[in-house]
């Protein structure tokens, strides 16, 4: 049966990244998919009815995919203050006191994004925010959310009076006598405090998720590599899609922690092909070690506080069996791994794993990488997933927190984008958001300048993308990731018409000038979720 076309797009500037025609000027719509792909006159000749998109001009590209986003997470941590962009400690107190104010005696204080180099030399402690916050109880997560930051009537809340034993690697920090800092590293550790916090109630937690939906589409956003996920996520996906509010195409991931016992896992293996009409699984994702600014991340050698010699899981013998059990279902693996030895920890837990027809495993971060190891990223099929706008936390004149503990050897190591690229591997690009910002502009940008646009930054080294390369990071190589290159990251006839519209072409428009390259369109799974 003919399937009828809803909508026509023309006078457009189409960049297809489909070599067999990589140009064309307009694209017809029916039913989700893509129509047809040719020029104004072939296509208007087919609209009949169908609505008309006159893009004036504008270019459009396969839908923009985010490779690495805590959608849902985010979408309810990401309240409260943003710090983000708290460079100092005295835009970081302006900040909590804007937050604070108005808020009765007994309501939290949060805030999110919190910057190490904020602190300035200064210790993590409690009473650097309780003046500001009013004495209320306050709990300030940091940029990679990996380190939280409260005072002390929120620690006492959370019935934290000393020292804790953890199943993983995490830590509440105490003076030499036990009595906790205020500084509490790794999501148990995080978890008990937010454990004190109201808890919002599900319609909430519903609207929070819609609204960030419709930011993702401001921006051009299309598609999301979902990096935390349970049993209970597929359920409000399914709620969100029979409501209509699903406004983003969503790959969601089952968090598989060290602490969840082997015998738990099972429960999840009949799930890997669970889906909707916008969301699937499929997937699992681990942790093996945590983040190189709070000497979390698992090293070969120490950093320069002699940290960074522990996984994140105390047991690497379970995490590769994790990864085995799950990839014999069928899953694809996903791991962060920010240091050199967990990256090769979670290299040879795939290789050892086996190879398995369709499944694409995956290493998220890969801060810094040995040598010996980089090429076998390309060698064993295992895909890259970068998120360059990180570096706009490093200094090139190495005196930062990052740098500072990695040392001139293993920064000339960083964020090797590149070379993975350049050693064949296929490499895919996100923002970690709400660990940064989620605006793929900045990370086209970032990834060819190598430095966040417009902070005035020398590039850190010669890692740079080209811009076609950027664009790929963000379409073609996301699909091929999620093995679903056969249905997503292009515009070809048959594959879903998840489009994005920008002023100028972004794989030709200058770095520094993307953030301010408008979005016109964005178009996903036929459906029209932004205008500009």
């Amino acid at each position: 049966m003919h399937t009828p076309i809803e909508t026509v797009i023309v006078n457009a500037k189409v960049r297809t990244m489909d070599p067999n025609r990589p140009f064309a000027t307009a694209v017809a719509v029916g039913h989700g998919a893509i129509l047809a792909v040719g020029s104004d006159a072939e296509i208007r000749e087919l609209a009949g009815g169908a609505e008309v998109i006159d893009l004036d001009g504008a270019a459009l590209v396969p839908g923009i995919t985010d490779s690495h986003v805590h959608p849902l997470m985010g979408a309810l941590d990401a309240r409260g203050a943003d710090l983000l962009d708290a460079f100092t400690w005295d835009d970081v107190l302006a900040g909590v006191r804007a937050e604070a104010e108005g808020k009765g005696p007994d309501e939290w204080v949060i805030g999110w994004g919190l910057l190490y180099d904020a602190f300035e030399g200064r210790e993590i402690r409690a009473e650097l925010i309780e003046e500001a916050a009013g004495g209320r109880p306050t709990f300030l997560k940091f940029m990679d959310f990996h380190t939280g930051l409260a005072s002390r009537r929120a620690l006492e809340l959370a019935g934290i009076h000393g020292p804790i034993v953890f199943t993983e690697n995490a830590e509440v920090i105490c003076d030499p006598d036990g009595t906790p800092t205020g500084e509490v590293r790794e999501w148990a550790a995080i978890a008990m405090v937010e454990g004190a916090m109201p808890e919002l109630t599900h319609a909430q937690k519903l609207d929070h998720y819609h609204r960030q939906m419709r930011e993702f589409a401001k921006v051009g956003i299309t598609s999301i590599h979902g990096m935390d996920g349970s049993l209970e996520t597929h359920d409000v996906l399914h709620e969100l899609e029979a409501s209509g509010r699903l406004i983003t195409r969503l790959t969601m991931p089952f968090w598989i922690t060290p602490e969840m016992p082997e015998s738990e896992w099972p429960a999840f293996l009949p799930h890997k092909d669970a889906h909707g009409r916008r969301w699937r699984g499929g997937t699992a994702k681990f942790f093996i070690d945590g983040v190189i600014d709070t000497g979390t991340a698992w090293l070969y050698a120490p950093d320069s506080e002699g940290e960074g010699l522990l996984p994140f899981w105390p047991d690497p013998a379970k995490y590769r069996r994790a990864v085995k059990t799950f990839a014999e279902a069928g899953f694809a693996c996903t791991t962060h791994a920010c240091g050199d030895r967990g990256v090769r920890e979670a290299l040879d837990a795939y290789r050892d794993a086996g190879a398995w027809p369709g499944i694409r495993h995956r290493i998220e971060h890969i801060e810094t990488l040995q040598d010996f190891d980089l090429p076998r990223f390309a060698a064993e099929g295992v895909v890259a997933s970068m998120q360059t706008q990180h570096m706009m936390w490093l200094d090139p004149g190495r005196r930062c927190n990052w740098t500072t503990r990695m040392g001139d050897a293993r920064c000339d190591r960083a964020f090797p984008t590149r070379s993975l690229w350049e050693s064949g591997a296929h490499v895919t690009l996100g923002s970690d958001w709400p660990v940064a910002r989620f605006d793929p502009r900045i990370g086209m940008a970032s990834a060819q300048l190598r430095h966040a646009p417009g902070n005035g930054k020398e590039p850190f080294d010669d890692q740079a993308l080209t811009g076609l390369q950027a664009l790929m990071g963000y379409t073609v190589n996301p699909a091929y990731t999620i093995s679903e290159e056969h249905r997503l990251g292009r515009i070809k006839v048959g594959y879903c018409a998840d489009l994005t519209a920008f002023a100028e072409d972004p794989a030709t428009c200058p770095p520094e000038d993307l953030v301010g390259n408008p979005i016109r369109l964005t178009m996903v799974d036929g459906e029209v979720v932004y205008r500009g």
